[in-house]
């Protein structure tokens, strides 16, 4: 697979007012995305991987048309969205859920209705749906355990969670405490939610970090919140000036070539993101399930890893993106459908 940066979506797409589906048939189905959240650049790029895949598909007569619908994180908007699309008689949803468990009832009446339902990054917990997910827990913790050894097993750590009520908040905050109980000299001075964006990560450490002690390590969740973080560090400068935290990397490419400058200095960090490319992933499974496929109830996705050593690799990607492959239909089709 080639890693690349997909552009940003420019502004929130509407609702499905603003594409309705051509008229359906076993052969040509129609596809939809209800994404509960769009206001971070992860959520951009998704968002972008599925419109591509839906429109090479398109473009090639597999599907008649697709559907992407955009929330606030609501909960309540997201089940009305997907009532919607079960009205519009559409023959899969993808889902990006505001809660694990709140849109579980909608999605059993998509179910019920002959809807193929597969949610995916932030995922839902109804029995009849399909989960395509990230090891959250288990590549969060091996991240922060890095940067505990990297402390030598003592120091302040800043934690900033990511979007609130999110599955992979839970998931990851989770995983960063049980990392913590196995380094009991590192203490968490402060928490706060940087809704996995640059400009909120930033604005929430600017207002609490004059009264705080000193910060040798910041955990991060991703969404481009590693860059925000390094710059809220930046801009307080004094101790951090010469000298910042270690920050835990999302894979946002702001951060990774301010990473890339810092480490001229002899700063060294690691970066671990789930992918954005995964609205493409979902799509072609989607497709691939309405086609007759019968995957594993769940999935997983693998992580983009950057350390020091691979560094270079990825310090001169466009600025303002996240890093991740683009998976195709067939990478679907050899590295899904057959997990274990």
């Amino acid at each position: 697979m080639k890693v690349i940066a997909a552009a940003i979506v420019s502004g929130v797409l509407g609702a499905a007012a603003s594409i309705a589906p051509a008229q359906a048939s076993p052969d040509k189905p129609v596809i939809a995305l209800s994404n509960a959240y769009y206001g971070n650049t992860w959520r951009h790029q998704m968002v972008e991987a599925f419109e591509a895949a839906a429109k090479q598909a398109k473009a090639a007569g597999k599907i008649a048309d697709y559907i992407v619908v955009n929330g606030d994180q609501s909960v309540a908007e997201q089940n009305s969205q997907i009532a919607e699309l079960i009205l519009k008689g559409v023959d899969a949803i993808a889902v990006d859920a505001a809660s694990e468990t709140a849109d579980n009832g909608v999605i059993e009446k998509a179910c019920k209705a002959g809807i193929k339902v597969v949610s995916f990054d932030s995922i839902a917990s109804a029995p009849c749906n399909y989960q395509l997910n990230f090891d959250f827990k288990g590549y969060k913790k091996a991240e922060a355990e890095w940067v505990f050894k990297k402390l030598g097993g003592k120091g302040n750590v800043l934690q900033v969670r990511g979007v609130k009520g999110s599955a992979p908040d839970h998931d990851m905050y989770e995983a960063q405490e049980a990392a913590l109980k196995e380094f009991p000299d590192i203490k968490v001075v402060a928490t706060v939610y940087g809704q996995a964006t640059a400009s909120v990560a930033q604005s929430a450490i600017a207002n609490i970090l004059p009264s705080l002690p000193h910060i040798d390590a910041v955990l991060g969740q991703g969404g481009s919140d590693d860059f925000g973080i390094a710059q809220a560090f930046e801009q307080f400068g004094g101790p951090y000036k010469n000298k910042p935290p270690i920050i835990e990397g999302g894979g946002s490419t702001d951060f990774i070539k301010w990473w890339a400058a810092q480490a001229k200095n002899g700063y060294e960090t690691i970066s671990m993101n789930t992918t954005p490319g995964i609205g493409g992933a979902a799509f072609w499974l989607a497709l691939e399930m309405v086609k007759g496929a019968k995957p594993p109830k769940l999935m997983i996705m693998p992580v983009a890893t950057v350390t020091q050593e691979n560094l270079k690799d990825y310090e001169n990607l466009p600025s303002g993106m996240i890093v991740s492959p683009t998976y195709s239909e067939e990478w679907v089709q050899q590295h899904l459908l057959n997990q274990k």
